[in-house]
């Protein structure tokens, strides 16, 4: 475990299958999440299903918005709706490799900007975010390659 990590209070797995060309199967550790398709946009893929940058940015902005969700709920404000916009900027890094430069989540909960419990909220939420946290602290990635004949 390394420094940057933390203590692990716990795990979970999930398999990436290759159906065909650049078309993947996502399998979660538990029976009653349907798979996700996943398939990288043309000229490489068919486009058939997201890519992994626009899972990353579903996640971040799904975690964002349950964040706010949690801590508005937790404290008694009734959160009548709540929308959240995702905005990924693509760039080419010092290699020419295409990278997510940046992430930018507008949310918008169905409440009062003066709501005392969202003014609240704004100071904190994000710290409870796992995904957008582990994002911007950058996070270790462990990669094997085992081939299999």
């Amino acid at each position: 475990m390394s420094e940057k990590t933390g203590q692990k209070v716990g795990e979970f797995a999930l398999r990436v299958e290759r159906l065909n060309d650049f078309e993947f199967k996502v399998s979660f550790d538990k029976e009653h999440y349907a798979p996700l398709h996943l398939d990288e946009p043309a000229p490489l893929g068919k486009d058939r299903a997201p890519n992994p940058a626009r899972i990353l940015a579903a996640a971040i902005g799904d975690c964002l918005s349950a964040s706010l969700l949690f801590c508005m709920k937790k404290n008694g404000a009734d959160v009548s709706a709540l929308t959240s916009d995702v905005n990924v900027e693509l760039v080419r890094n010092e290699n020419n490799r295409l990278r997510i430069g940046k992430v930018s989540v507008t949310l918008r909960p169905g409440i009062s900007s003066g709501d005392a419990t969202l003014q609240k909220c704004l100071g904190m939420f994000e710290d409870f975010c796992v995904v957008t946290q582990s994002v911007r602290d950058g996070l270790d990635v462990e990669v094997k390659v085992e081939p299999q004949a």
